[in-house]
Order: structure tokens, then C-alpha cells, then sequence
């Protein structure tokens, strides 16, 4: 099910650029679209201390390499290409609805790190722009951007033997619907994940080379209130753990329910088992990548995802998951 996302400013226009004019189906399939740039280790000096070792999962995209360093004037986020200060931070939070205010605040790395990537997506998109020779004075950032990855995805394409490949090995989620039925939607969903993919090795390489500063005062701060919900605790909590995203009145969410609940009863003293509602934890949502729901997240006792599922998923499939990662009663 698709769940109506909040309309944040900061957002990277990325789903909306290689997934436009898209309708969902019930209990479909997606794939979150987990910016990473890997930024290499040769750049990085043995006098500072990567941001995620001091402070675990507090950046797990763009930023997940950043180092820590001291900074002066107001400013976060220090590459070669960009800087990026507190007061345009809390301006870009001031644009978004302002019931969804505080979340942001409390989850401001998130917001950093969207920032980041388009602006230095926006400089490539002007140097693509210029090679082509096109005329960009009268248009938009954003649609630059939006051009750009439109042109770096063309080529990509969808088979209908991969996308019967895919409906065989997931026939769960389509609710009995034939192949025949639903084969149009598959394939743009499918289509979309393959470009997905692509803008996802494209960034890495883009920041292969790239060091990232981050203030070592800010990152500090924002531990506290980034860490502060339900996710951040289980993963810390050194147990492995299941998380569900959803919400209620969907009816695939509603059928997790009581799995989820008899979960919790059976591996009390050995599992996490929570359920977070996104229409409730908007941003948290977000900060996960949860676009559909319900999704299932596992993460291993020391914090780290190992598996994620979109749609309804029985008991016995969660049980072999568990079972994988060496979960037992």
C-alpha cells in the first residue's frame, strides 16, 4: 500500500524524478532508494575520527563516512564543493509543513545529508548541462537536477521474462491477481528500481574521492535527539530486532498485527519486536527509506540491516529470517 508521504522541501526529488506517474498496487513491491556515496579512506586524515564510529548510525547515507573536525562561523558540513551552515539548515527546516517541524529538528543529521546530495547532484547536473550545450538560465535547480538523472536513466529497460521472474518468486504479494493483470504495473515498478540502482552506483562513484567534515559540537548534540524513537533504541540495545513500518487501516499492515504481537510473546527475552506507525513518525519513516508499506526491517545485535521485506509477510517466512540470523527461543 502507498501511504501519503509528507511533502518535505528537503526531499532529494529522486522518487518523483524515475518514478513519476506511477500507481501502486496493494502490498506491492519497492525499493527504497538508499543514497550512498563511499567515500574513499585515503582521503582521510588518522587525526580525525569518522562521525559513525563516535556516533553509530547517526549518518547511514551520504554522510556515513563524514569525519569529525572543529568548525568555526556557523558552519556543519565542510567539503571541497559545498559548505553548509546552521542557519541554512534550520531555514530549509523552516520551509517544510509546520506540524512536521520538530521531527526534523530532532532528526537534523537527515535533513544535512539531503541538503548535501542535491546540491552536489545540482553541480554535476550544470556540468552534464554544459557538455550538451544546453541553455540552463531560466531553468530551476530542481529541474536541472530532474533532467539530468532523466538522461543518465534513459537506457534502462524492463523485460517481461524479468518481470514474470519476479511475480513467480514473489506471487505472495499480489494477492492472487495473474500475471497478465498486473504485468504493466510490474514492470514500471521493476523499471523503477532498476534506475534506482543506477542513480545509487552513480552517486557512489560521484563521492568516491571526497572528504566530508562534519562539526564535531553538532554531531554531539544531535546524537541525544537522533537516537531518541523506538528504531535507534532497539538497534542499540545489543539484541537483534524486527521492525515493522506501517500503519493502521492497511490492510496488509492490519494482517501483521497479530503476528507482530505473538512475536513478542514468543522471543520476549531475545528479540526486538516493534511496530512504527508512519503516519505518526513521518520522518522516521523517511530517515529509513519506507515508501510502502508495511516493510519489515531486520537488524542484526550489533545494529546493522541484514534483510528488508515490502508487503505482507507470514509468520513462517519471518521465523526463516530469524532462523538465518541464529535467532532461537
Amino acid at each position: 500500500m502507498r501511504y501519503k508521504k509528507p511533502i518535505l522541501y528537503i526531499n532529494i526529488l529522486l522518487i518523483a524524478i524515475i518514478a513519476a506517474d506511477m500507481t501502486i498496487f496493494d502490498q506491492t513491491f519497492s525499493t527504497s532508494l538508499n543514497l550512498l556515496f563511499v567515500y574513499g579512506e585515503d582521503n582521510i586524515s588518522p587525526s580525525h575520527l569518522q562521525c559513525n564510529t563516535k556516533y553509530p548510525h547517526l549518518f547511514s547515507s551520504a554522510l556515513r563516512m563524514a569525519i569529525l573536525d572543529s568548525m568555526q562561523n556557523g558552519e556543519i558540513l565542510v567539503t571541497d564543493e559545498l559548505k553548509i551552515t546552521q542557519a541554512q539548515l534550520d531555514a530549509e527546516i523552516r520551509k517544510s509543513p509546520q506540524q512536521l517541524q520538530e521531527q526534523l529538528r530532532n532528526n537534523a543529521f537527515f535533513v544535512l545529508e539531503k541538503m548535501a546530495i542535491e546540491k552536489l547532484l545540482a553541480k554535476e547536473a550544470r556540468v552534464w548541462a554544459t557538455s550538451k550545450k544546453l541553455n540552463t538560465t531560466k531553468m530551476k535547480e530542481d529541474m536541472l537536477i530532474r533532467n539530468y538523472l532523466q538522461d543518465l536513466t534513459a537506457d534502462v529497460t524492463v523485460s517481461t521474462d524479468e518481470a514474470k521472474q519476479f511475480y513467480q518468486s514473489n506471487l505472495e504479494m499480489f494477492g492472487g491477481a495473474s500475471f497478465e493483470a498486473i504485468q504493466a504495473e510490474l514492470k514500471k515498478y521493476l523499471l523503477n528500481d532498476k534506475k534506482q540502482s543506477l542513480v545509487e552506483t552513480y552517486i557512489n562513484d560521484l563521492g568516491k574521492h571526497m572528504t566530508i567534515k562534519i562539526d564535531e559540537a553538532w554531531a554531539k548534540s544531535q546524537y541525544a535527539k537522533a537516537i531518541d524513537n523506538p528504531v535507534d533504541k532497539a538497534r542499540r540495545s545489543g539484541r537483534p530486532s524486527l521492525i515493522d513500518f506501517g500503519a493502521t487501516g492497511c490492510r496488509p499492515c492490519d494482517l501483521m498485527a497479530p503476528i507482530l504481537e505473538e512475536l513478542k510473546k514468543e522471543y520476549a527475552e531475545v528479540i526486538n519486536v516493534e511496530f512504527i506507525n508512519v503516519r505518526i513518525h513521518q520522518i522516521l519513516g523517511e530517515r529509513y527509506g519506507v515508501s510502502s508499506i508495511p516493510v519489515q526491517v531486520f537488524f542484526d545485535k550489533d545494529g546493522r540491516e541484514v534483510y528488508r521485506h515490502v508487503g505482507f509477510l507470514p509468520k513462517n517466512k519471518i521465523l526463516e529470517h530469524l532462523g538465518e540470523m541464529g535467532v532461537t527461543k
